[in-house]
This record gives structure tokens, sequence and C-alpha cells, in this order.
């Protein structure tokens, strides 16, 4: 038991795994932003496909 609360120790004063965390933060802020954007510009060319539509 004591090994484990040593460990335990260990990992929360490791600075590691807050930049890990802080990454995988950014790069799922990151993706969002993208699906986002793509979602917006999708439905930007879906109406102006269906004015060539219209148009033809």
């Amino acid at each position: 038991m004591k090994s484990f609360i040593k460990a335990l120790k260990s990992f929360a004063a490791a600075k590691d795994g807050a930049t890990a965390i802080e990454y995988a933060l950014l790069a799922g802020l990151i993706s969002v932003v993208i699906v986002t954007a793509v979602t917006g510009v999708g439905t930007g060319i879906d109406a102006v496909f269906d004015g060539v539509v219209a148009a033809l």
C-alpha cells in the first residue's frame, strides 16, 4: 500500500502528465473548430449546388 501511495504522489508531482493533458485539450479544441468550419463550408457548397440544379 505504501508503494501505491508513493507512486500516486510521484504522479501528482510530475509535470509531464499536465503537459500531455494540455496538448490533448488543445487538440480537441482544434478538432471542434475544424468540424464547425467544415460543416459551415459544406452547407454553403450545398446551397451553391442547389442553385446550379435549379438553374439547369
